[in-house]
């Protein structure tokens, strides 16, 4: 693993883009921080983490999409190697809040970030960002917060979650570049938080509606039965669940 550690920054990720713009940086290389004062959520959300208690990441990762309408496979690969990191720590109740926070026993417990460009050469060079509550246990005004301390009570060694987590990734990018995903999809879908169940929700109108999670399609919009026995699809941040 090429690693760097890092005791404070604004965000990984864009220490990392930054990192990447030299064509030495080498692929699957990581970034960690203890501290981070502008960690970013998907769509401009912030990610808030207290120092030193959390799995705050960025990875590099070049020379393995070949196709822009097949970037979402990426966050399928990323998303459930993060689940199977948690997995193997024994956290119970995990699912994918779509399109990537993790959580388990119903609260949040991470979240995943995933920037991609495209170089002048027509490459794809993806920077993924991973949170991960791990020891912190204070999330006052965050009721849907919680971390694997909270659930376990028990500590946890950062740097073990990074080596799973890492190990992990390496595994479902080697399916990503062999373009082997059925089975990926098949578990993503799966693990979709709340699926199946009919649930609220509130579209970017604020218009609520009742409708049921079918399944994430190929681009990564989610697709929903409403309650007049039509499908919907819509977009990330297009719609908010209500839980």
């Amino acid at each position: 693993m090429y690693l760097i550690k890092l005791d404070a920054i604004d965000s990984t990720n864009d220490f990392l883009k930054k990192l990447s713009q030299n064509e030495s940086t080498k692929n699957l290389t990581v970034v960690i921080a203890k501290s981070q004062t502008n960690g970013k959520g998907q769509m401009g959300a912030k990610w808030n983490s207290e120092p030193h208690k959390n799995l705050i990441m960025s990875i590099l990762i070049k020379d393995l999409l070949l196709d822009i309408n097949a970037v979402f496979g990426l966050n399928v690969a990323i998303a459930l190697a993060v689940i199977t990191a948690l997995e193997h720590l024994k956290i119970p109740d995990l699912a994918i809040k779509w399109p990537n926070d993790i959580v388990a026993e119903n609260k949040k417990i991470g979240g995943i970030l995933i920037e991609n460009s495209i170089k002048s050469n027509g490459t794809i060079e993806s920077i993924v960002g991973i949170g991960l509550n791990v020891n912190q246990t204070n999330f006052e005004n965050l009721p849907k917060a919680s971390s694997l301390k909270c659930i376990l009570n028990k500590d946890f060694e950062v740097d073990d979650v990074l080596l799973k987590t890492y190990d992990e990734i390496k595994v479902n990018l080697l399916d990503v570049k062999n373009q082997d995903l059925s089975h990926l999809w098949a578990r993503y879908n799966n693990k979709l938080f709340k699926k199946g169940i009919p649930m609220p929700f509130e579209d970017i109108n604020k218009k609520r509606f009742m409708g049921i999670i079918q399944k994430v399609k190929l681009n990564g919009q989610l697709e929903i039965l409403l309650e007049d026995d039509s499908l919907k699809c819509f977009q990330i941040k297009e719609i908010q669940m209500l839980y």
